[in-house]
C-alpha cells in the first residue's frame, strides 16, 4: 500500500468589498476584484489521505458520509492537484468544520483553502507557492481564494486562471474586531452561486456595481494603509448594501434579508449614533456582521445583546493564515 496524507487549518474570511459574479463560471474568474477580512474565530480543520487501496473518493464532514452529489464536486477538485503531482490515487477527505455550514457564514471558504493546503502537502506539491495555491483553492469556491492568508486579504481577479489569486494587504493588528450577529444558521433558500448567477444575467444595477465596486476597493486599500477605521467601515458598509440593491433589482427579485436582518442594521445605525463606531456587512445570506474595533467587542455585543434576545454572538479578531496541523483529533 502507498499512502500520501495532509492535514491542515484554514479560517473563514468576510469580504468588506464584496464579491459576487463570476466573469468565467467553470475557472470561478471574478467579474471584479474583492477585499476580506480572514478571521480567527471561525476555521475548518481537514485531513486528506491518497491511497493505492481506496477503489473511490469519500467526503465525510464533522463525522458525517456525504452525498455522491457531495463526494463529485470533492473529486473535481482534488483532481487539480493529481493531475500536477500525476497519480491517480483515490482520496479520503475528513474535515471538521467550526462554521455554520452555507449560512452565509463563508464556509467555503475556509472548507476549500484547507483542502487545497492539505493536498499539497500530501502530495509534496512543495513547488506550489502560497499564492499560486489561491489560485487552486479559487476552483473550489471562490472565496476560498482570500483564505489562503490572514488579515486583510485582496483577491485579484486577474485575467486567466493563472493570475487570479489572493495577495495579502495588512496583518489587521490595529485593533480591528468583528461581532457577528447569528440571525439565522440553516441553510440559505438561494446559493451564493446560483444567487450571483441570476443577478449577473437580469438585474439592471449589475453593471455599475461593477463599476462602484473598483472604486470602492482602491478608496479602503487607501483607508486601510492609514489605519482610518472610520474610512474603512463606512467603505465596507456601503459596498455591502451596493451589492444586495442588485439582488434586489434582479427579475425575479429576491433578497437574503430577513426581519431580523433590518433590525440588526438599525441596531448597529443606533450603536454607531451612541458614540461606539460599528459598521455592518452582510454576506449572501441574513446574517449580520458588526466590524468595530477589538477594544469595544464586549460593548458591541452588550448593546446589541439588549435588543436581540437569545441570539448568539460570535466575537472574533482577524485571524491567520492556513496552519499545518501535526496532530489530527
Amino acid at each position: 500500500m502507498t499512502e500520501y496524507q495532509g492535514a491542515y487549518r484554514a479560517h473563514t474570511n468576510i469580504a468588506l468589498i464584496k464579491y459576487w459574479g463570476k466573469a468565467d463560471a467553470d475557472l470561478f474568474i471574478p467579474t471584479t476584484s474583492s477585499l476580506s477580512l480572514t478571521l480567527n474565530a471561525l476555521y475548518t480543520d481537514t485531513r486528506v489521505t491518497f491511497s493505492s487501496d481506496y477503489e473511490a473518493d469519500s467526503f465525510a464532514l464533522n463525522g458525517e458520509e456525504k452525498s455522491a452529489e457531495e463526494v463529485a464536486k470533492i473529486s473535481k477538485f482534488l483532481d487539480l492537484f493529481r493531475t500536477e503531482a500525476d497519480v491517480d490515487f483515490k482520496a479520503r477527505v475528513e474535515s471538521i468544520n467550526h462554521v455554520p455550514t452555507a449560512a452565509g457564514l463563508a464556509s467555503s471558504s475556509s472548507a476549500f483553502s484547507a483542502l487545497a493546503a492539505a493536498s499539497r502537502q500530501a502530495l509534496q506539491l512543495n513547488h506550489i507557492s502560497d499564492q499560486e495555491l489561491s489560485t487552486y483553492a479559487r476552483r473550489g469556491s471562490g472565496s476560498a481564494t482570500r483564505s489562503i492568508f490572514g488579515g486583510f486579504v485582496e483577491w485579484q481577479k486577474g485575467t486567466k486562471s493563472e493570475n487570479s489569486m489572493a495577495v495579502k494587504i495588512d496583518d489587521a493588528t490595529w485593533d480591528i474586531g468583528m461581532v457577528i450577529m447569528t440571525i439565522n444558521t440553516k441553510e440559505k433558500r438561494v446559493s451564493s452561486r446560483k444567487g450571483m448567477a441570476h443577478t449577473l444575467k437580469t438585474s439592471p444595477f449589475y453593471p455599475e456595481w461593477v463599476r462602484q465596486n473598483k472604486i470602492d476597493l482602491a478608496r479602503i486599500k487607501d483607508a486601510i494603509e492609514a489605519q482610518d477605521f472610520i474610512l474603512l467601515g463606512e467603505i465596507a458598509e456601503a459596498n455591502a448594501m451596493r451589492m444586495h440593491a442588485t439582488t434586489m433589482a434582479a427579475d425575479p427579485s429576491f433578497t437574503y434579508f430577513e426581519p431580523a436582518t433590518i433590525k440588526a442594521i438599525q441596531a448597529v445605525q443606533d450603536l454607531r449614533a451612541s458614540g461606539i463606531p460599528a459598521y455592518y456587512t452582510i454576506d449572501a445570506g441574513p446574517n449580520v456582521k458588526v466590524l468595530c474595533r477589538a477594544s469595544q467587542m464586549n460593548q458591541v455585543e452588550a448593546f446589541l445583546a439588549n435588543q436581540f434576545e437569545d441570539m448568539q454572538f460570535i466575537k472574533t479578531t482577524p485571524g491567520p493564515g492556513i496552519q499545518q496541523l501535526d496532530r489530527w483529533e
